[in-house]
């Protein structure tokens, strides 16, 4: 149904103001970083199995950085051991809360944010779902062994997205950003303008 000037009486408001269109490009831009994320992890995983994995570990940056495959049972950087099952049951729970929240996606900073978590968690949940020993039980290549001397934990790509994503995650809701594209604190100046501006008019209307 149409109205004189041509205008759809029946088009319903997020098509009217653009924002499913926004939501759209918000959801690829998500989609694409998840994608990166998984591929990139995939494959490093892939060569350093292939060619690393049972030799002895490789030196990158001397003292630094070194290369050295491990099958890790537990979560990021081998905390955990042992729970495989249990931290592959919340690495799907992740999954499906990342897929749920996406509906209200609006914000670019959120799109990277959870496109880091998203491809990091399916990174490392291939792996326990597919890896030996055995399906959804199975253990997570790690391979980067940064300062070697520290003993600090051997990570994979996705650890490193999903640490980054996490830490982005914190820093805006720290900062107010909403994944609707919204800001704490927006809509209390928008009402205390608008409180302002019909002040003006009434002492405008009483002079």
């Amino acid at each position: 149904m149409q109205a004189a000037g041509g205008a759809s009486l029946n088009a319903s408001p997020e098509t009217t103001d653009g924002t499913e269109p926004l939501r759209g490009k918000r959801i690829g831009s998500l989609a694409v970083v998840a994608v990166l994320i998984y591929v990139l992890d995939l494959v490093t995983k892939t060569l350093v199995v292939r060619l690393l994995e049972g030799g002895e570990p490789v030196r990158v940056a001397g003292d630094l950085l070194r290369l050295r495959v491990i099958r890790n049972s537990g979560a990021a950087f081998s905390i955990g051991t042992g729970m495989t099952i249990i931290f592959t049951v919340i690495a799907a729970g992740v999954v499906i809360a990342i897929l749920r929240t996406a509906r209200q996606l609006r914000s670019v900073p959120w799109a990277i944010t959870l496109g880091l978590l998203l491809g990091g968690a399916i990174g490392n949940l291939t792996d326990r779902v597919f890896r030996s020993p055995a399906p959804f039980q199975g253990h997570v290549v790690d391979w980067i062994e940064a300062f070697p001397v520290t003993h600090f934990p051997v990570f994979n790509i996705a650890d490193s997205a999903i640490v980054c994503g996490g830490v982005l995650a914190v820093f805006l809701a720290w900062r107010g950003y909403q994944i609707d594209g919204s800001r704490v604190g927006d809509e209390h100046t928008t009402t205390q303008s608008g409180k302002d501006e019909q002040g003006e008019r009434g002492d405008e209307r009483h002079g």
